[in-house]
């Protein structure tokens, strides 16, 4: 029973492989080898990624994107809402900045684990990417790389909020929420919150570089890599 399972995945990764290397030889100048799809891949979202991730690690480039921005926590929700309503929006806006400004601190630290995510990729992995949904590349590097970067970037956020006062801020924000009358207590983990939101945004704009990627021939810089999203094409 068991040389017969063995025999089943060996022919299953046959099969697989037998289908990939008939696309390959229907491209155009000739076959390519697996190395150079796994290059390919890999060259393309190195650059892509890097240059992506780079632009959410400045001044505003979480605050200023409405694709992550982050916004205050459901059950803070309120406390928005309320402190605009009674002429407090500065106090609110201060608040949303501080959270942004400390995902901004911390997603400095994200390009050198994801470039060490694809330079670790099999050919299996640049396969089922290549070939697979227009997320699957983000898909991937979310699975091999969310751990490392919460412990990363938990800390760092942490550091962030006290290093500019925010536990003051958020402090005079929530007391006076907490002041008014017929309002409940709010106390959330804020770190832990803004950590989460953090990663959500930066996967957000992995998955968009990805669908550019994919469907921008003007990405493919290079011969290697319009010969290899050829496949996918």
């Amino acid at each position: 029973m068991f040389k017969r399972l063995i025999l089943i995945i060996v022919i299953f990764q046959f099969s697989a492989c037998i289908e990939l290397q008939q696309v390959v030889n229907q491209l155009p100048n000739g076959g390519i080898t697996n190395s150079q799809i796994a290059s390919g891949l890999k060259e393309a979202l190195d650059k892509g990624i890097t240059d992506k991730v780079s632009t959410l690690a400045v001044k505003d480039g979480f605050y200023k994107n409405e694709l992550v921005k982050i916004m205050l926590p459901a059950e803070l929700q309120k406390v928005d809402n309320t402190l605009r309503k009674i002429g407090l929006s500065k106090v609110a806006d201060e608040g949303l900045k501080i959270l942004n400004r400390a995902a901004e601190d911390a997603v400095g630290e994200a390009i050198p684990i994801f470039v060490d995510a694809i330079k670790g990729m099999t050919f299996t992995d640049a396969k089922n990417i290549l070939l697979g949904d227009k997320n699957a590349a983000t898909i991937y590097l979310k699975s091999v790389t969310s751990n490392n970067l919460y412990q990363k970037f938990n800390p760092i956020i942490k550091n962030s909020f006290q290093k500019v006062g925010a536990d003051k801020i958020w402090e005079n924000l929530i007391t006076k929420y907490n002041n008014l009358p017929f309002t409940n207590d709010v106390n959330p983990n804020l770190t832990d919150y803004v950590t989460k939101e953090a990663l959500k945004g930066v996967y957000t704009m992995i998955e968009v570089e990805e669908k550019e990627i994919r469907a921008n021939v003007n990405k493919r810089s290079t011969e290697l890599l319009k010969r290899v999203f050829a496949l996918q094409d």
